[in-house]
């Protein structure tokens, strides 16, 4: 059964649409309720769909409904986008590095990497409705983001050697936890195993 798992997608990326479907509402709602209040009852909300996308994955998984069975070779496929999908987290956080110079919003190139490695990796309906979902709203939130960049003629920042190659080195050690141990604690899959 998919409903929670829909339901929890469309509460989640739909907050997180917010900025691209509703800009002026959401600056008047910033406005009247404060930033602190805006970011408490945004935080709820994405907490709440993030959640329902858990629970409803999970439900999805006991019964699966398979799609495609991935290639052989696929897992090491998606490895390989996994790793520059943390890497480019680790960059988000991390000022003045090449990544966040060049993009502006590796988070999302993040999210659409790790969509992909893990849509190509699984061949569930549930899958498919989930890592497309995300790979998708990923697709159109970057897009976005850059044409809002383009319009607002922010200059482009020069990123550090240091930063870039501390971004690359962190997000390698997270990723190596996470593929070896915490995806398996947390999801009960060890992807390379």
């Amino acid at each position: 059964m998919l409903i929670y798992l829909c339901v929890g997608l469309g509460v989640f990326l739909g907050v997180h649409s917010i900025r691209i479907v509703a800009d002026g509402w959401r600056s008047r709602s910033i406005e009247r309720l404060g930033q602190a209040n805006w970011k408490g009852l945004y935080s709820a909300v994405s907490l709440l769909g993030f959640a329902l996308i858990v629970w409803g994955y999970g439900v999805a998984r006991q019964q699966p409904v398979q799609l495609w069975n991935p290639p052989v070779r696929m897992p090491q496929l998606a490895a390989l986008l996994t790793w520059v999908a943390f890497v480019l987290l680790a960059a988000t956080y991390i000022p003045r590095n090449h990544f966040k110079a060049r993009w502006r919003h590796p988070m999302l190139l993040a999210t659409k990497f790790w969509a992909l490695a893990h849509l190509l990796a699984n061949g569930t309906l549930a899958g498919v409705v989930l890592f497309g979902s995300f790979l998708v709203w990923a697709i159109v939130m970057f897009a976005n983001a850059r044409r809002r960049d383009r319009r607002a003629g922010l200059p482009y920042e020069h990123g550090l050697l240091s930063r870039t190659l501390t971004s690359v080195l962190v997000g390698a050690l997270v990723w190596v936890a996470f593929a070896f141990l915490l995806h398996g604690l947390l999801i009960g899959i060890l992807p390379l195993s």
